[in-house]
């Protein structure tokens, strides 16, 4: 689809016409995923607390903040910019700010780009250069390997594109130590095996606005069934490796017990959901969205419990 005014909606250009500065600037915003970012975060401070073991320089924490907040938000608005064919036919995603053309994919681009030079330059000047490297390696992966190259390709897309939401973890780690080291590689671990679980989930959810636009997700090409099998082993391999922190970090009671709870109500709710989904296709009774709330809740908590345990294990 071309983006030229003669072929934008009579609505869509009343639409922009009527947009007022709140309004672009809120369009803005959205291009960024600030949602996404919250979890991206959430799985970034916490592990400069483990690897301070303590708590880190508050303006290191916000140096590497600003700058992750900015190297997400430059992927996403690429994201954006590229999947905004498809976008504007989803029911998820209509409302973006590209769909609706309140701001233009020539003005998307050059917003992205300077998130995403900006962020550079805070992480290597505030932070360090591995840091910073890190951050464009996973804005890089997240924009050429999963959104052009696996996206639209594969039913594994979000098992390897899903790769550049683990880059945080190692980005906490390496701002507070500038090295790598075994400890953030496990944590690495367990957001790409929760990754698939979370992600399935919502896409059962919008199954169909997936198969309209011909991207094939999982739930799209397999019943859901098999989907809820998936969730349920990658969940297991998740909890598995939750738990591998506490020999190789040597982390305390307090993170283990967390870990362990934690982990044992997670699986619960996809056991759960498999029984659900035998047998059926119906949403109503399959209830993913269940799962999918779980799973941002089951990552805030764990990842709250790596930054208080060398805290509370002192």
């Amino acid at each position: 689809m071309t983006y030229v005014d003669e072929q934008v909606p009579r609505v869509q250009r009343q639409e922009t016409a009527r947009a007022t500065m709140r309004d672009v600037v809120a369009a803005y915003v959205g291009l960024t995923k600030p949602r996404v970012i919250e979890l991206l975060l959430l799985t970034t401070v916490p592990v400069m607390f483990f690897a301070a073991r303590g708590v880190p320089s508050l303006g290191l924490v916000l140096a590497t903040v600003v700058g992750g907040t900015l190297s997400a938000g430059s992927a996403s608005v690429f994201n954006c910019v590229y999947d905004r064919d498809i976008d504007e036919q989803m029911r998820r995603t209509r409302r973006r700010a590209l769909p609706r053309h309140i701001v233009s994919p020539a003005a998307a681009l050059v917003f992205g780009t300077v998130l995403g030079i900006v962020s550079t330059v805070v992480l290597w000047a505030f932070v360090n250069p591995l840091s910073a490297v890190l951050s464009v390696t996973a804005n890089a992966f997240y924009v050429f390997v999963y959104t052009m190259l696996l996206k639209r390709r594969t039913a594994q897309n979000i098992v390897w594109g899903g790769i550049a939401g683990c880059f945080p973890a190692l980005i906490g780690w390496t701002a507070v130590t500038d090295s790598l080291a075994w400890a953030p590689v496990v944590l690495f671990g367990v957001v790409f095996f929760w990754t698939p679980p979370h992600t399935w989930a919502l896409a059962l959810r919008y199954r169909e606005d997936y198969a309209n636009v011909d991207v094939p997700m999982l739930p799209v090409v397999k019943p859901a069934r098999v989907v809820a099998w998936q969730i349920v082993a990658y969940s297991w391999v998740m909890v598995a490796t939750s738990l591998l922190l506490w020999p190789v970090a040597g982390t305390g009671v307090f993170y283990t017990v967390c870990a362990v709870v934690l982990g044992a109500i997670f699986l619960v709710q996809a056991h759960r959901m498999l029984a659900r989904a035998r047998g059926t296709e119906d949403l109503s009774v399959i209830r993913p969205m269940h799962l999918f709330h779980s799973s941002n809740l089951y990552l805030s908590l764990l990842f709250v419990a790596v930054a208080l345990d060398p805290l509370i294990s002192r």
